[in-house]
């Protein structure tokens, strides 16, 4: 509304300037002096609808549109001025609010779709511009449109974010309080049931505990999204310091865990605790889902990215996960990252997974300014790999 209030403003002092302009004016034939007034002024007020940078449109009495701006135009494709705005958009309530607004002068904002490649949610705001002195067809009523698709689409998420983190806590907090009640009740004198209940119980905390973690990890990562890291990291002692890390739970899962082009250095710049957190979830979720007994192998290569505009050829590093396991149905690659969206629920949560470990993957990678690949098929296994540019040996020089 402050956008609508400047431009609204800036029209009517517009027609005041203008006016006390032409009392200025030696007295013209009264033919001449509506033609007179009215060419002086037009430049001025599409020069100052132009300068909008968000849709605007404005039209005269009957609904004609007489100026648009290029946001408009990009919006709506089709608008041109001298065409009936109902052309442009046919939106019943966006249409009843011009009438309206010729009626009371006062503004009026509805909700509106518009279609296209993709739908949109618009909100639309008409207002009165006065200017009753200037002569026809000057314009009316200004139209601005502001687009609320982007911040719809965050709310959903903010709101399906905070719906899946209640779920995921309620229910071990659900299975705690039931234990303790029985534990406090009916199998106070029971060892063995207690030995086994408070398994299940630590088990479920442990549950919470990993969730919080993650949930914290992925705030963390999206509130630095913005800035890309100014240190320096070695991507392959990353990547071997990981893998010997998780040796022991390879061994316990009957997974082995093999290396490939981890022996040179692979210099990035990146954050050395964020980039393990990367290859860590990455190698767990290999050992987690791949076949019993198979294989997750860590490979690191050096690739040369596509020179552009003269640029000499960059290199770029791809580490990269593979194991052996079922594989991953199409449909699902594309919803992978998303926060806690899983391929089988009743598999990922008896295996300790929280639905968070490739959101905060894919959000690190990005703050990284790298690329994050997926590629897997049904019966063949899945493949995660994580490309970043490479930094010049000189640059990762250490004193």
């Amino acid at each position: 509304m402050a956008l609508l209030d400047s431009l609204v403003i800036g029209f009517r002092r517009l027609v005041r300037r203008l006016g006390r302009r032409w009392r200025r004016v030696p007295a013209a034939t009264p033919a001449a002096r509506p033609a007179a007034q009215s060419e002086s002024a037009e430049p001025t007020w599409r020069a100052i609808v132009e300068a909008v940078a968000e849709p605007v449109v404005v039209v005269d009495r009957t609904g004609v549109v007489r100026q648009c701006n290029s946001p408009s135009i990009a919006l709506f494709g089709r608008v041109r001025p001298g065409q009936h705005i109902s052309i442009m958009c046919r939106n019943p309530e966006l249409l009843d609010a011009i009438e309206t607004v010729q009626e009371s002068r006062e503004p009026v904002t509805v909700e509106i779709l518009v279609l296209g490649p993709s739908l949109r949610h618009m909100t639309a705001t008409v207002a009165w511009l006065g200017g009753a002195s200037l002569p026809p067809p000057a314009p009316k009523l200004l139209v601005t449109f502001r687009d609320r698709t982007e911040e719809d689409r965050l709310n959903r998420m903010r709101a399906d974010f905070v719906a899946n983190a209640s779920h995921e806590l309620r229910t071990p907090l659900a299975s705690l309080r039931g234990f303790i009640d029985t534990l406090r009740g009916p199998a106070r004198e029971d060892r063995e049931a207690r030995e086994r209940f408070l398994a299940i119980m630590a088990a479920q905390g442990e549950r919470m505990t990993r969730l919080i973690d993650d949930l914290l990890s992925l705030s963390r990562v999206e509130m630095r999204a913005h800035l890309p890291p100014n240190s320096l990291a070695d991507l392959a002692e990353v990547a071997r310091n990981v893998v010997q890390s998780l040796e022991p739970v390879a061994t316990a899962a009957s997974i082995t865990l093999e290396m490939a082009g981890l022996a040179d250095a692979a210099w990035v710049r990146g954050d050395r605790d964020e980039l393990t957190q990367v290859v860590q979830n990455l190698v767990q979720n290999g050992i987690k889902y791949g076949r019993p007994g198979g294989h997750v192998t860590i490979r690191l290569v050096c690739e040369r990215a596509a020179a552009s505009q003269g640029k000499e050829t960059a290199r770029r590093y791809r580490l990269s996960i593979a194991d052996d396991g079922p594989g991953i149905s199409p449909e699902h690659l594309p919803r992978l990252t998303e926060r806690f969206y899983r391929v089988n629920v009743t598999s990922s949560r008896e295996k300790g997974g929280t639905g968070l470990g490739l959101a905060i993957v894919k959000h690190i990678v990005n703050r990284h300014r790298g690329d994050l690949d997926i590629d897997s098929k049904v019966g063949q296994g899945s493949t995660f790999s994580v490309v970043l540019d490479a930094v010049e040996p000189a640059d990762a020089a250490r004193p």
